[in-house]
């Protein structure tokens, strides 16, 4: 099966920290990552979506993170 999951966090070392555990767990980077500025609470946010192919057939209720 094929997996999708679009990562996002303010733009701090977070979220290179999230990016790079997804990759470290087996993830590919899909796509351009977005940097966006969320004016609700004034932060500039950052997204990366990444898939991944597994095993299995996909459930709704499957936790990707731990994939």
């Amino acid at each position: 099966m094929k997996l999708y999951r679009f990562l996002s966090a303010d733009d701090t070392s977070e979220f290179c920290h999230k990016v790079t555990a997804a990759l470290n767990k087996g993830w590919e980077l899909h796509g351009s990552p977005t940097y966006a500025f969320d004016q609700a609470n004034g932060v500039m946010r950052c997204g990366q979506a990444v898939t991944k192919d597994a095993p299995g057939v996909y459930t709704p209720d499957m936790k990707l993170g731990e994939q």
